[in-house]
């Protein structure tokens, strides 16, 4: 008797939950915030990248050895990621893309939806504000 109350509320609950049917919103009832501002792509939970163009083809290039994480943290202009890719070609053991189609729409995705930030890194710090530098060569021998 004393799970009566609980078990009741539990059922009503349950039942009260299953009896609500859940509407989509229409695209009519969602408005953007600027009335010509494009819309931005929806992410993929998995990877986290913006579900647009080729996105999969990166998805499936990138995620490969690195989480959708450190793929969208990065930026770069369209040469920066081809540097990069060559990079973990030549040290990383990447794959050569077969075809090369596959490389560029790589590099088009990336550059265009992960483009170069201002406030991506700071500005490198003057000499004159860097610590000595303990394994530099002291004059004498």
């Amino acid at each position: 008797m004393r799970y009566a109350l609980p078990m009741s509320l539990l059922l009503a609950l349950l039942l009260g939950a299953c009896g609500k049917s859940e509407q989509p919103a229409s695209p009519d009832s969602a408005q953007p915030a600027e009335a010509g501002a494009a819309a931005e792509p929806q992410i993929d939970p998995v990877s986290g990248l913006k579900m647009t163009g080729d996105w999969l083809v990166v998805r499936s290039a990138c995620t490969a050895c690195h989480s959708g994480k450190q793929v969208t943290q990065q930026r770069g202009t369209a040469q920066q990621w081809l540097t990069m890719i060559r990079w973990m070609q030549a040290k990383q053991n990447l794959w050569q893309f077969d075809p090369p189609v596959t490389e560029e729409k790589i590099i088009n995705y990336l550059a265009e939806n992960y483009p170069p930030a201002e406030s991506q890194r700071r500005a490198l710090l003057s000499a004159d504000l860097l610590p000595p530098n303990p394994y530099a060569a002291t004059g004498g021998s």
